[in-house]
């Protein structure tokens, strides 16, 4: 089992910068990637940007040239770094892990809000 806490999250002005960690703990060792992903109501969870262990990354179109993914994996910790910040953007942002034997872990979320 994989237990995963985000931190961070909050109200922003557009235009501006927020960054969201997630810390994970328990079987450590078995998480490969590790990702946000984001949701807003009504609408489907959506991949914002995923890293692997070795460091590959891969970002959605509409935040790639704006967030910063990272991961620390001797601290078990992934941070998304947000700048340029649109309205868009408001979701819950979602910590998620895939371990090397392919099990899915989730955070609870936390709340992201850029006012115009």
């Amino acid at each position: 089992q994989v237990q995963l806490v985000e931190s961070g999250g909050g109200l922003v002005q557009a235009g501006g910068t927020l960054s969201i960690s997630c810390l994970a703990s328990g079987d450590t060792k078995s998480i490969n990637k590790m990702a946000w992903y984001r949701q807003t109501p009504g609408k489907q969870r959506e991949l914002v940007g995923v890293i692997s262990r070795s460091g590959s990354i891969v970002y959605d179109d509409s935040v790639k040239d704006r967030f910063i993914i990272s991961r620390d994996n001797a601290k078990n910790t992934v941070s998304l770094q947000m700048n340029g910040l649109k309205p868009e953007d408001s979701a819950v942002y979602y910590c998620h892990i895939k371990t090397w034997d392919l099990r899915v872990y989730w955070g609870r979320g936390t709340q992201v809000t850029v006012s115009s």
